[in-house]
């Protein structure tokens, strides 16, 4: 799941050098590995590739073992992860498919008239997805995107919000300046807190690394300031074009950080919101086969045969405040036919200027949420 993160990421930098970036690797990863499951020859070799599933013994007891991990009931913290496939009630799925959704990605069938009634469908699946997402992921699906020649749409919906271990006091954050670059900046609400927080200081890669732990630690927020220049380059690409999993890892391994220093944090509230259809950015990364008609192979779903993928459309929320962040994503992929005394400061923190950051769920060292804070507008 952590490769095809970064792969992800820096595809979707790649694309955008500008924007800010937000998605779940862990909700596109679920669907489409459920469109995996059905997949066969080439079409199933280009996903595995893709999506680095060769990485993983059994891919899909491995989903199973995590979904069920993530899901476990917590009082410090929600976090929800639900699949649902959507199908076309005259279109004949084969029911051992069937049964590896519904037992390893807890995925049931809901057939619905995707040929009689396209728009109602649609409104069933958006209203599906505010409900697990509490209303944060709205029509995730525009007018039009289903039509009479949808068979089936495989959606994911991941929510989660949790509480800082030490939260931000709300009477210190304060306006400051944020620099998108060397010659723009814009106001943003800066939020400050003084506290001993797991802090690592990479010199040599002229980066800063902050974890801000959640309530009882199975979650945190992972955050990657690189220094600022004075030439005019861009520090925040340049991380991002030489960052390999094998260096993440290590750089945010609590086992290397500094967890007895006091640091002096500001960071952004922020909020980000981010649609994306993602069909272009897996094809570019290789996976191409399953989205054309002529060629995809998804005859482990239907024997009916003429699947393939249309699109896969992704939204994601993150909201990051003095107590905690509230975040959410959904994914669509249809298929058609054709405080404490204060300690002295040993580190300063201060995210004035563009960041990586992702949310981990520690146990498992999987990323839930990946982006970039590039600019406050």
């Amino acid at each position: 799941n952590s490769l095809f993160a970064l792969d992800l990421y820096q595809a979707l930098s790649a694309s955008s050098a500008e924007g800010n970036i937000f998605f779940s690797p862990l909700s596109i990863s679920a669907v489409l590995s459920m469109v995996y499951l059905g997949a066969r020859g080439d079409t199933a070799a280009e996903m595995e590739r893709v999506l680095s599933l060769s990485s993983v013994s059994d891919v899909h007891s491995h989903f199973e073992s995590l979904i069920s991990s993530i899901n476990s009931p917590s009082a410090s913290y929600i976090l929800r992860l639900a699949n649902r496939l959507y199908g076309e009630k005259s279109f004949s799925f084969l029911p051992e498919c069937l049964d590896s959704t519904m037992k390893l990605y807890h995925a049931e069938l809901q057939t619905v008239d995707f040929i009689g009634a396209s728009e109602g469908s649609r409104q069933l699946i958006n209203k599906w997805v505010e409900k697990q997402t509490e209303n944060k992921i709205r029509d995730l699906l525009k007018p039009g995107m289903v039509t009479t020649m949808t068979r089936l749409a495989l959606v994911n919906a991941i929510y989660f919000k949790g509480k800082w271990t030490h939260t931000f006091q709300a009477k210190y954050t304060r306006e400051m300046a944020f620099k998108i670059n060397q010659k723009e900046s814009h106001p943003v609400r800066m939020m400050h807190q003084l506290n001993k927080l797991p802090f690592r200081c990479l010199p040599e890669y002229k980066l800063q690394v902050l974890e801000l732990p959640y309530i009882q630690q199975e979650l945190s927020m992972l955050i990657l300031l690189p220094d600022e220049t004075k030439d005019g380059s861009d520090p925040l690409l340049k991380l991002e074009k030489e960052l390999t999993l094998e260096k993440l890892l290590d750089w945010t391994n609590r086992d290397k950080m500094d967890t007895q220093g006091a640091v002096i944090v500001h960071l952004p509230k922020f909020k980000l919101e981010i649609e994306s259809c993602l069909s272009e950015t897996l094809e570019k990364m290789g996976m191409s086969s399953v989205f054309q008609e002529t060629k995809a192979d998804l005859t482990g779903m239907g024997s009916n045969g003429g699947l393939f993928v249309s699109a896969v459309i992704h939204k994601a929320f993150v909201d990051v405040s003095e107590e905690g962040t509230e975040a959410a994503a959904a994914t669509c992929v249809y298929i058609i036919t054709s405080y404490v005394p204060r300690p002295e400061p040993r580190y300063y923190f201060t995210a004035d200027h563009p960041f990586m950051f992702f949310i981990r769920h520690n146990p498992s060292n999987n990323i839930l949420f990946l982006g970039r804070y590039r600019s406050p507008s």
